[in-house]
């Protein structure tokens, strides 16, 4: 027996008591707390915010925490200051802010942050913690923190309707609802009834069942208030059933200039207010059991309606009675704006009315037409034409249309152009021409005749000066790279002609050009690859090219040696048609991945599936050679070595995994290295050791690092580490990103 691994549990206990003091002598952080705002104007005078935080209003969210602590951190430390949820837990922290520069022996810093926007509570905590070393998280006193996503007036209205309607009569109780805040139930509010609240409910909607001015406000808390997030004021009126009134039926409801009519209501009662209406606006003044309308009042038009309110009644609202201008009418120009007056070929001009028993009258350059009082007219001459519509009797008016101007042209114009209007040159494989405009030009000045004349013309498509047999219509369609040219139309109307405008086509040929290559990938340097195209290439002109330039080649097959994006270029009618690219690239072994890191690790009697990636085939063998799977997975259920060689197009990549399982036996806290073969080195679980994804850190006494390593090869100490005393303690911590896996203490007795 080796005497010397023997140890006491007083020797336990002392390390455990040293552990302590260790960790409080070295580095301990203080509760963060609020500290005034170091950005100007401030620039840290003033006061610390607190005891709540109001934010949100004009967008401000901008606050600071003081962070001290005693002790000195490493470098790579980072300080981690974070938000509880609203009941003071951790469990799920908010992270605010990381600091990674301060590392001073026994410092302090002014932290800024911002709270989230969905922060709403009274029980929030702050607590700022350490990375390296970890130390435990120091927890600030409890606040009312409120982000106000909300800061301006809202709506409520009855049954969530929209309307804002200052007082609402009602027989039964009636729900006002919050009908403009986005997700109106992630908010709380407090209800108010003439001044009496909060009242019991908290949502965005409450029973109004009694008399009262309802009002709302967004409850944040000791916060309420300090915005604008409360609600319009609905006075709720119980009162009793419909009067059933209306307005008796007037004697006229189309007046005409300088008539009047009085409307009445039905019924009357000495206790009611009445109030007019004209198109749901309240007419001042009209508050009398009976309004007279008056058509010489400009705009006197529109639905009228009357309204009683009285205490003990619901405030009712008439139906409308429409009131018409017997004297107006409308007179609309049926034909173009422009006409053109051919010789032998007459135009009708004709306009419809509303008015009833209409006259017409027609004129010509302001000189009345005689005989012309129709609504339609045939003209053959140029000139300015409109009709005066005029009505008799008591409301006779006269009402003028809108003018038509009637040329005879010197000439056309004839314009065509592409269809589509986004047609280049050896970009489309078809197009279409066709005639957009058709100006009549008179004097030399253009007028637009195309809606009138373009299909009066007659027209004759010609390609490089020769007539197109058949290409008679209006357009011409074209898809085959034999039909390009330049392209013009003759326009023929009586004894008009003219030539259109040219257009170039240039068409790009449907065909298609395919490239293939024998592989993708460089597997190792000195490979070659060759790419090729079954199109016959002996009768073409071509070129290769790689990453956008020729290259220079003209032979059918192209044999590569380097990186890039190949296509090939022919020369088709003037035009280059480009094939498919390919892309070739250098073989990366890093695009194979497994999702183990390090040894395959399962408890024994159990399995383990690893996953493999970035492969377009793979196989799976165990130290025999034996293929074992051929997916890109494979279950492991015993210890071995085996080797996995996933393809990538045309090369392969090797990768050797080993299967353990899984050590049971716990991180141990007393090494002997005395250089007998047996418990020299700290030798920790293979769930921590050689992984990527954790970190080992090991500290002394003094809380001064070690080592910290990620992977760790279970060879600490290594032999050239001496230990001044017989018996001493160390530290050790293991973790991953996100949480500390395993720390406590190593007794090293020699």
């Amino acid at each position: 027996m080796n005497l010397r691994k023997r140890f006491s549990p007083t020797l336990l206990l002392l390390a455990f008591v040293l552990l302590g003091a260790s960790q409080l002598s070295a580095q301990v952080l203080q509760a963060p707390e609020p500290a005034p705002n170091q950005n100007p104007p401030n620039n840290g005078a003033g006061n610390a915010w607190g005891p709540n935080i109001c934010a949100g209003i004009n967008g401000f969210n901008e606050y600071f925490m003081e962070i001290s602590w005693v002790g000195s951190f490493d470098a790579s430390n980072e300080f981690i200051l974070e938000l509880s949820d609203a009941s003071g837990s951790f469990s799920a922290p908010v992270e605010l802010a990381r600091e990674g520069g301060q590392n001073t022996t026994s410092g302090q810093f002014f932290q800024q942050f911002a709270l989230p926007t969905n922060t709403r509570g009274d029980g929030y905590k702050f607590r700022v913690r350490s990375t390296s070393p970890v130390r435990p998280p120091a927890e600030s006193a409890t606040f009312s923190l409120y982000y106000q996503g909300v800061t301006s007036n809202f709506n409520i209205s009855p049954n969530g309707d929209g309307t804002t309607p200052g007082t609402y009569n009602t027989t039964t109780p009636v729900t006002l609802t919050v009908d403009n805040i986005p997700d109106a139930n992630s908010y709380s509010y407090q209800w108010y009834r003439s001044g009496t609240g909060p009242l019991a409910e908290t949502g965005p909607s409450i029973l109004a069942d009694q008399d009262g001015m309802y009002q709302a406000y967004i409850d944040y808390g000791p916060c309420t208030g300090s915005s604008n997030a409360f609600s319009n004021v609905i006075d709720v009126q119980f009162c009793s059933g419909s009067q059933g009134i209306f307005i008796n039926p007037p004697s006229n409801t189309a007046l005409c200039a300088g008539q009047t009519e009085t409307l009445q209501i039905n019924t009357t009662d000495g206790s009611w207010s009445y109030q007019w209406y004209k198109n749901g606006t309240a007419i001042p003044g009209a508050t009398a059991d009976n309004y007279t309308v008056n058509a010489n009042t400009v705009g006197f038009e529109g639905d009228y309606q009357v309204e009683i309110s009285a205490t003990g009644i619901c405030t009712e609202r008439s139906a409308g009675i429409t009131m018409t201008n017997a004297g107006g009418f409308t007179v609309t120009r049926d034909n173009p704006a422009n006409v053109v007056v051919l010789p032998s070929q007459p135009e009708t001009l004709s306009v419809s009315t509303t008015a009833t028993a209409a006259n017409y009258q027609w004129y010509r350059n302001g000189t009345i037409i005689t005989g012309a009082t129709n609504s339609t007219l045939e003209i053959t001459q140029d000139g300015t034409y409109y009709v005066e519509v005029s009505t008799t009797g008591a409301c006779a008016t006269t009402v003028s249309s809108e003018t038509t101007t009637a040329v005879v042209p010197d000439s056309f114009e004839v314009v065509i152009g592409y269809n589509p209007t986004t047609y280049a040159a050896c970009s489309n494989t078809d197009v279409v021409l066709e005639v957009t405009t058709i100006n009549a030009l008179v004097n030399g000045s253009p007028i637009d005749v195309t809606v009138a004349l373009v299909d009066s013309f007659s027209y004759q498509w010609q390609r490089d000066g020769v007539a197109i047999a058949g290409a008679t219509g209006r357009n011409i369609s074209l898809s085959d790279t034999a039909e390009n040219g330049s392209y013009v139309v003759n326009a023929t109307l009586n004894t008009y002609t003219d030539e259109s405008n040219t257009l170039p086509v240039q068409l790009l040929t449907n065909e298609t050009v395919t490239i293939t290559s024998n592989g993708t990938v460089f597997c190792s340097g000195g490979d070659t690859l060759t790419i090729s195209t079954a199109t016959d290439l002996s009768s073409e002109t071509f070129i290769w090219e790689r990453n956008g330039v020729a290259l220079g080649a003209t032979t059918p097959t192209l044999t590569v040696t380097d990186t890039g994006t190949y296509r090939l270029a022919l020369d088709k009618n003037g035009c280059t048609l480009y094939s498919n690219e390919i892309v070739i690239n250098g073989l990366d072994p890093n695009l194979i991945q497994l999702d183990v890191d390090g040894d395959v690790i399962f408890p024994e009697g159990s399995s383990e599936t690893v996953r493999a990636s970035g492969g377009t085939s793979y196989q799976w063998f165990d130290a025999g050679n034996n293929l074992l799977s051929s997916t890109d997975t494979m279950t492991f259920t015993e210890e071995g070595d085996f080797t996995l060689v996933a393809s990538i197009d045309n090369c392969q990549v090797t990768r050797q995994l080993r299967a353990v399982y899984l050590d049971l036996f716990n991180i141990p806290n007393v090494i002997t290295p005395n250089g007998d073969g047996s418990n020299d080195q700290w030798v920790i679980p293979n769930s921590y050791s050689n992984k990527s994804d954790v970190s080992v850190v090991i500290y002394n006494d003094k809380g001064t690092e070690l080592l910290n390593v990620t992977g760790y090869q279970n060879n600490w100490p290594e032999s050239s580490m001496t230990f001044p005393k017989q018996n001493m303690v160390f530290y050790y911590v293991v973790r991953n990103a996100n949480e500390t896996l395993k720390q406590g203490t190593i007794t090293v007795i020699r």
